[in-house]
């Protein structure tokens, strides 16, 4: 039988106690590493190789988001389930057009992550029903974009980043542009979310669980 090394990102420990004795009571699923910052997880991909990457996305430093986008560069094969609290409509989607093989949220994981490890490892794409249909139908043409999907990747990062209450300096620091160029983007998200000020953008942001 062959095993499907997995690696699990989460920042909190219990999380990954939780998974890790979960995944240990199959015959055909190893844990081979944790880790619980996005740092970590980036630093141990350079000398580890997984069959699959169950990631959190919610993690200090660099976080799920920024992860993701560097492993498509690095490990561009690696299969990414993506183990959220976020709602899948905040998300999923716009996860999935990025490359990720799979979105569960963590409510479901007890009793779905053990098939979808299985399936993103033999080549699938896991996505709940109610996801598989906001995916045909963003295909399909058959519906409007929501607001926060007329928003581009970057400004989405930067409406998450602001909801965190980092300064338009920090962000900056963190993407590696100019604040001047944060700026831009922020006024672009208020135009597009009909908001008025950084304020709205941060309650906004909370109050959508955008992180």
């Amino acid at each position: 039988m062959t095993m499907i090394r997995v690696f699990i990102a989460d920042d909190h420990a219990i999380v990954r106690m939780g998974l890790r004795h979960l995944l240990e009571q199959t015959t055909d699923l190893e844990v081979v590493g944790e880790a619980a910052s996005g740092d970590d997880v980036l630093e141990q991909a350079h000398i580890q190789s997984w069959d699959v990457l169950v990631l959190d996305l919610c993690m200090p430093g660099r976080n799920g988001l920024d992860v993701i986008q560097a492993l498509r560069t690095l490990k561009p094969e690696l299969p990414i389930l993506v183990l959220s609290v976020n709602p899948e409509d905040q998300y999923a989607v716009r996860l999935l057009k990025g490359g990720i093989a799979g979105y569960l949220n963590k409510e479901t994981a007890l009793t779905d992550l053990v098939d979808a490890i299985r399936k993103v490892a033999g080549g699938g794409i896991y996505m709940s029903t109610a996801l598989a249909e906001a995916m045909a139908l963003d295909v399909s043409g058959l519906h409007g974009k929501t607001v926060l999907e007329m928003l581009s990747d970057r400004e989405y990062r930067v409406l998450c980043l602001l909801g965190e209450g980092k300064t338009l300096t920090q962000i900056a620091s963190e993407l590696f542009v100019s604040p001047k160029t944060v700026s831009t983007y922020r006024a672009r998200i208020l135009e597009k979310l009909h908001l008025n000020t950084t304020g709205d953008l941060i309650r906004y942001a909370v109050e959508n669980h955008l992180r």
